[in-house]
């Protein structure tokens, strides 16, 4: 048997032995050895002189020291921290109560906590096991069809691994040796954008056909309002932050309220006063930073950049023009470049082409942020200000008792968890620190949120570092059992192979990326993530830049339709899940049906992502250049 034959049998080896049920990260590096020590098999020598142990040494060392893999513990435990420091209960009932006029609020509820808490967790499993206990039960009784209860719990749950920060995304960049800010960037409005369409398939199926999602009683919707707030409206005012207002300036009839053997205090009253300013503090905080970063920060730079180049403007007028060298003799310290320098270091590399987008080849290696807004920036801006006043002034003018309670409960519950997911991304996608530095920080928050919350003890201490350090180690069991089996599969001629038949189909760009994705999708069938990520996107991904397609952009679409493998039977893991958690009169065949809508609308994410693929790449491109 021929190199390239022993390799296309390696690769279809371990598709059986994975479905098998064998362990991928051994069976990886058992195959890897196994082929390898027949690659290199010398009869003239001893079998313990054979190169596959070299190799097993040099590829070992290689993935252990890649320096990406340390955000990798450290958001595992943020995950860990946040699942056992049971934080959801509250946020699925505030936020339940907030959408409880909309067509399956239950569901509507569920998805919504599930895209949140997967962008704090990142852990699949963890997250369809816990919606599944907290989400599932309720609104079976409620009348909801399993289909839909179901769906909406494996689906949302998937999403922890698109959305940033994401494992996944972490494991693709150490693959492809892409920027993990890049990625993480470039996966942030897909993310949102299919869990926004998620949403208008459960809202449009529950309008559709009411009866897949009966309205809740009146009781259940009714949200409970505290003795002192009912006095305080009696007081003052039926509007609560006009009666909050009142109260700081009058203070002495909201001191004689008293509610459950207590008085009303004057901290109390200001406490109460800033809750109900929270919508208007927050929109501002958001808009003045949108403006800071944007106008400002830029300006900033650009004045730096001038000041320091009209200061080195000065000595380099005034320095003596440099003489003529010889090409004998050593070029001086300080000497402007030659003109065959300049020619050279003119000569830039072409950034690599994306498909379907070219409008973005125009766009410069520079990022645009640092040139400032255009002038459509400044009216649209203007514009979101109008339109959050009126939206603010609306909100204030009904605010009265139970908006307020729900806004208080909105606050305790959702405002932590929300404020630790924007500081954790947002000090990684604006260069504040690196992936690491931010994983930790989010780690660090993880636990102080638990500790807030008064469930997490030291047993659930041990329960979190002991379950971080069985995941990492399976993810770098992971690495180096892949980089031995890619070593000996590009030794056997396995991957030349592949590349030599991709490119003897004549293939356009278009037609590799859909190639290339319709098997990524059916891999996601029998297969899970880590193994398509390790093993089959690197047989791609040498492959991209034959056909100029963006890794960034392939990459984010493999993303996406790496949902499908958690959705998609027979092995569909999110479904086990479920399972495990679900009633007894809930089948598996009926968690499988609610699932397969959203593999569809998956493929329907996908398809939208390549005909505007400005969804995934202007914020990279704008927030690093397009180079």
């Amino acid at each position: 048997m021929s190199d390239a034959a022993l390799g296309l049998t390696m690769l279809a080896l371990i598709v059986i032995v994975i479905m098998m049920g064998f362990p991928t990260a051994f069976t990886l590096m058992g195959l890897g050895m196994m082929f390898g020590f027949i690659a290199f098999y010398d009869p003239a020598q001893s079998w313990t002189d054979n190169r596959v142990f070299d190799l097993m040494v040099e590829r070992t060392y290689g993935a252990m020291n890649n320096d990406v893999l340390i955000s990798i513990p450290l958001f595992v435990l943020m995950g860990y921290v946040m699942e056992r420091g049971a934080l959801v209960d509250k946020m699925f009932y505030s936020i339940q109560l907030a959408f409880r006029r909309v067509p399956a609020s239950l569901a509507v509820a569920t998805l919504i906590v599930c895209t949140f808490w997967g962008i704090a967790s990142g852990l699949v499993g963890a997250v369809v096991v816990l919606m599944g206990v907290i989400a599932f039960s309720p609104m079976l009784k409620a009348g909801y069809d399993v289909r839909l209860a179901s769906g909406v719990i494996t689906a949302g749950g998937t999403l922890g691994i698109l959305i940033p920060p994401s494992v996944m995304i972490i494991v693709y960049a150490a693959v492809a040796g892409q920027s993990v800010v890049k990625l993480y960037a470039s996966a942030m409005f897909p993310g949102f954008f299919l869990s926004f369409l998620y949403l208008v398939y459960i809202v449009g199926w529950a309008v559709i056909e009411p009866k897949i999602a009966p309205r809740l009683p009146e009781s259940e919707q009714t949200i409970p309002v505290s003795d002192w707030v009912r006095k305080f409206q009696q007081a003052y005012s039926r509007n609560m932050l006009i009666g909050l207002l009142a109260a700081l300036v009058t203070p002495g009839k909201a001191l004689a309220i008293e509610s459950n053997g207590r008085r009303l205090s004057y901290v109390a009253v200001w406490r109460n006063f800033l809750a109900a300013l929270f919508p208007v503090l927050f929109a501002a905080a958001t808009l003045w930073g949108i403006w800071w970063y944007a106008v400002i920060h830029p300006l900033t730079d650009i004045r730096q950049e001038a000041s320091v180049a009209q200061k080195q403007a000065v000595p380099a007028a005034s320095a003596p023009a440099a003489p003529l060298v010889s090409p004998d003799k050593p070029q001086e310290l300080g000497q402007g470049a030659t003109e065959s320098d300049s020619e050279t270091s003119a000569q830039e590399p072409q950034s690599v082409e994306q498909v379907g987008s070219p409008e973005l080849l125009k766009q410069s290696a520079a990022a645009p942020v640092e040139a400032g807004p255009p002038t459509e920036f400044y009216i649209w801006f203007w514009i979101v200000v109008a339109a959050t006043a009126l939206v603010l002034l609306w909100y204030y003018w009904k605010l009265e008792a139970e908006a307020f309670e729900l806004l208080k409960l909105l606050i305790a519950s959702v405002m932590p968890l929300g404020i630790l997911t924007i500081v954790v991304l947002a000090v990684i996608l604006f260069g504040i620190t690196t992936a690491t530095e931010s994983a930790g920080i989010g780690a660090a928050g993880a636990y102080l949120l638990a500790l807030q919350g008064g469930q997490f003890d030291w047993e659930r201490l041990k329960q979190t570092v002991f379950l971080t350090a069985k995941t990492t180690a399976m993810v770098c069991w992971l690495f180096i059992g892949s980089a031995l089996f890619s070593g000996v599969f590009a030794i056997l001629g396995g991957q030349q192979l592949v590349e030599t038949w991709v490119l003897s189909l004549n293939m356009t760009p278009v037609q590799f990326m859909i190639l290339s994705q319709a098997i990524i999708f059916l891999l996601g069938w029998p297969l899970e993530w880590t193994e398509i990520i390790v093993i089959f996107v690197p047989i791609f991904l040498p492959l991209l830049k034959h056909f100029d397609i963006d890794p960034i952009l392939w990459g984010t679409l493999v993303f996406v339709n790496l949902q499908a493998a958690f959705l998609s039977p027979p092995v569909a893991m999110s479904a086990f899940y479920l399972k495990g958690v679900s009633p007894k009169h809930v089948t598996l065949n009926q968690i499988f049906a609610g699932m397969m809508p959203y593999m569809l609308i998956v493929i329907l994410c996908m398809v939208i992502m390549y005909l505007w693929p400005g969804m995934t790449l202007w914020l990279p491109n704008y927030l690093y250049g397009a180079g």
